[in-house]
């Protein structure tokens, strides 16, 4: 029992002795060395890393080579200045598909949709539409939120909308003058009233200000639905075997 004792009173002595030696000392970085390795052709594949990588390539490509729908013409965010069909696409299934999980959470349906013409990176080309054909259209996390809105941020919302740009909206209407001005925003067919409040979806991006959309920084409200963007286009497709926009009259121009 002693001797237990004295081991015990030895260890403690020494664990104190280090920590008590112990002195803080400063380094200050006198020289950095650096060198290029090129990346080429001519490193040899690690065997390897390719055969532990495969299994999982095969299994993405298989899920992202999966055809989902058809669309009989190509479209491109660039096929018109005010008003482009792959635009009206993408908003309209943000309101269709995502309608139905805001009203899940809330008792109430949100009135219309904004999204960014930038958002769209890619055209949808004519053929076979798969997974990866979303990932090219939105290869962003950019995830859907709901914004309530005053009247007035409303307007402001259509002012912005006036200055010429194909942003994706649904169930909005852009009537501009032969200037180019706005002379009317209507929201479901009807004009702004200033005490009311909207609920608008759109994406957290540019809930954030992106694209300079500040109205949409303080809303009234704020829900955030968990729902990529990418993954209604992707649900989309899935209910939908052709996908086949077209133009309407969201923009007008008198």
């Amino acid at each position: 029992m002693v001797l237990k004792k004295i081991t015990h009173l030895l260890f403690f002595v020494c664990i104190f002795t280090i920590f008590a030696s112990c002195k803080q000392e400063k380094y200050n970085t006198t020289r950095v060395d650096a060198s290029l390795v090129s990346i080429d052709r001519s490193i040899k594949e690690d065997t390897s890393i390719t055969a532990f990588i495969t299994p999982f390539k095969t299994a993405v490509d298989k899920e992202m080579d999966s055809v989902l729908a058809y669309a009989p013409t190509s479209i491109s965010k660039n096929d018109s200045r005010y008003n482009t069909a792959i635009g009206n696409m993408m908003a309209d299934a943000v309101f269709e598909l995502v309608n139905p999980v805001f009203k899940a959470r809330t008792g109430y349906t949100f009135n219309a949709v904004i999204l960014n013409h930038g958002g769209i990176r890619a055209p949808l080309n004519k053929g076979d539409v798969t997974t990866g054909t979303a990932y090219e259209l939105m290869p962003f996390e950019n995830e859907v939120v709901v914004v309530e809105l005053s009247g007035f941020q409303m307007k402001e919302l259509f002012q912005y909308l006036a200055k010429g740009k194909a942003h994706p909206i649904s169930n909005l209407q852009v009537i501009l003058g032969e200037d180019g001005s706005l002379k009317k925003g209507l929201i479901q067919g009807h004009e702004i009233i200033d005490n009311e409040t909207y609920f608008i979806a759109t994406s957290d991006y540019l809930q954030k200000g992106g694209d300079n959309m500040t109205f949409l920084s303080k809303p009234v409200s704020l829900l955030t639905l968990d729902y990529k963007i990418r993954n209604v286009l992707i649900d989309y497709f899935k209910k939908y075997d052709t996908i086949a926009p077209v133009r309407d009259n969201r923009f007008i121009k008198e």
